[in-house]
């Protein structure tokens, strides 16, 4: 793992299910990551007006404002931040939707460690290339 790569990345986790958003935290943060939570779709909005964020990972399924509806918000409000959506197995076709509405990816819940990890490089790595063109 290269720790220093890894800690360039900002993610924001944002999933209603608290334990769980506890747990991938403290993984991810022990693989050099910088996350924060977020327990809603507002929740996530106003953690990302007020902090510098490269890639959010979104429950699609979430009460109140759903993942969907949070995505879209993202894109307008910050296009250059890659959302991951994170899904069911029975909402793959609202993240594939999700794909189209400009999220970079999608796994299936609950995602492997080390799947997770290298999807948040790969979207973090797109997040380069684009800011050197």
């Amino acid at each position: 793992m290269f720790v220093s790569e890894a800690a360039a990345v900002r993610v924001l986790l944002v999933d209603d299910e608290e334990s769980y958003v506890d747990t991938l935290r403290k993984r991810l943060s022990r693989r050099g990551l910088s996350v924060l939570t977020a327990n809603s779709g507002e929740q996530a909005l106003e953690t990302l007006a007020a902090n510098p964020i490269d890639v959010v990972l979104l429950d699609v399924k979430m009460p109140g404002m759903d993942g969907m509806e949070t995505l879209s918000r993202i894109k307008q409000a910050h296009p250059r931040v890659e959302v991951i959506m994170l899904t069911g197995h029975a909402n793959v076709d609202v993240a594939i939707r999700g794909m189209e509405q400009g999220a970079f990816d999608y796994l299936m819940k609950p995602a492997e460690m080390d799947d997770l990890y290298y999807k948040i490089q790969d979207a973090h790595k797109k997040i380069q290339l684009s800011e050197k063109s």
